[in-house]
């Protein structure tokens, strides 16, 4: 019994003041608070190594928390790391890609350059002998053909300076496609763009491959004028699309002794065209890359614009190239599709909204 009412208990079993059923009585309420001291006795000494336990488990999940909060922070630390160095790796397959297509465009640039260059050294030779000849006229007295050999002589400067600026703008386009884009639209003639890389691309591959030929057609909506856009980027996925049609027609070329292709003539085509939109749409341009090659199937066709996809030969492809070109258009509000049948050819549309 508890110490205390023990001495209760003690004192009311010697006390002469009550009677022996009270006594009885009072023994039987102090047995009673006494088991129930035991039990409350027990639940505290329970409570308290509830208590104790709780502690060190709240100690050791403390711990543990501290320790996965330091594993997360490292593992953010290194995904935040790996995004660093994936983004760096993008911006290199970019650049790569970039240079890549330039690569393609360094032949056709030359043989571009090479025309107004022979135009600009033919007239010079020309303007040369004409001064040589304006002068004995001019010791001869003859003012009037000094002054017709003068006229020719102007036309013949009109003409240098007419082919230098040519030069000078393929080789702008060149820097321009080489250089980082700004960002900034700028108004462009999408019909001359498109034109300068239909050709440049295709003196570019036949530089590389004397065998490769190809029929080239354009159709260029004059209507459009100039439009607001990147060139360099629209400039990019123009060459992108045409190069691969090139690439199409002369894999289907190569493979001409399969029935049917005996008499094939590789064909490429650029066109431009206004969008009308419907009532309440918005104004747009539409440019078609179309090819007369092995089209697509269908398997392909559902992974055309994945990343890293290609159906080129190791080495001959990064597969960023549509990709990429998907990218640019959706950020000029615009769409990439393509339209193809197996065996048929196929016509890759950029579709540009213009304010």
């Amino acid at each position: 019994m508890n110490q205390h009412l023990q001495l209760i208990f003690d004192f009311f079993q010697h006390s002469e003041s009550f009677s022996d059923q009270e006594k009885e009585s009072i023994v039987r309420s102090l047995r009673s608070a006494d088991k129930e001291l035991e039990i409350i006795a027990f639940k505290l000494d329970r409570t308290e190594k509830v208590k104790r336990t709780t502690a060190i488990l709240l100690e050791e999940t403390i711990e543990e928390l501290e320790q996965k909060r330091k594993a997360i922070e490292e593992t953010n630390n290194a995904l935040t790391k790996s995004l660093e160095d994936l983004k760096a790796a993008q911006a290199q397959l970019i650049q790569s890609e970039k240079m890549a297509s330039l690569g393609e465009l360094t032949a056709g640039i030359a043989h571009e350059i090479q025309n107004p260059l022979n135009f600009v050294n033919n007239f010079s030779e020309v303007s040369s002998e004409l001064v040589d000849e304006m002068n004995e006229e001019l010791e001869k007295g003859n003012l009037v053909d000094a002054r017709e050999i003068a006229g020719d002589l102007k036309q013949n400067l009109l003409k240098i300076n007419h082919h230098g600026k040519r030069a000078g703008e393929i080789v702008k386009g060149m820097l321009q496609h080489s250089r980082t884009s700004s960002g900034q639209k700028e108004p462009t003639d999408i019909n001359a763009l498109a034109d300068e890389y239909l050709r440049l691309a295709y003196h570019g591959l036949r530089a590389k491959d004397k065998t490769f030929n190809a029929t080239l057609k354009t159709d260029f909506d004059k209507t459009i004028g100039k439009i607001d856009i990147i060139p360099q980027d629209i400039g990019r996925v123009i060459l992108n699309l045409i190069t691969n049609a090139f690439y199409a027609v002369d894999e289907k070329k190569k493979s001409r002794t399969l029935e049917g292709f005996v008499n094939y003539e590789p064909t490429v085509s650029v066109s431009t065209e206004v969008v009308i939109p419907p009532p309440g749409g918005q104004r747009g341009i539409k440019i078609s890359v179309s090819d007369n090659g092995p089209g697509i199937s269908q398997k392909v066709l559902d992974k055309i614009f994945q990343p890293f996809f290609t159906t080129k030969p190791t080495g001959q492809g990064t597969g960023l190239g549509l990709s990429l070109a998907y990218d640019i258009v959706k950020a000029h509000g615009g769409e990439l599709k393509v339209e193809t049948k197996e065996g048929g050819g196929s016509v890759f549309i950029i579709q540009l909204p213009v304010n």
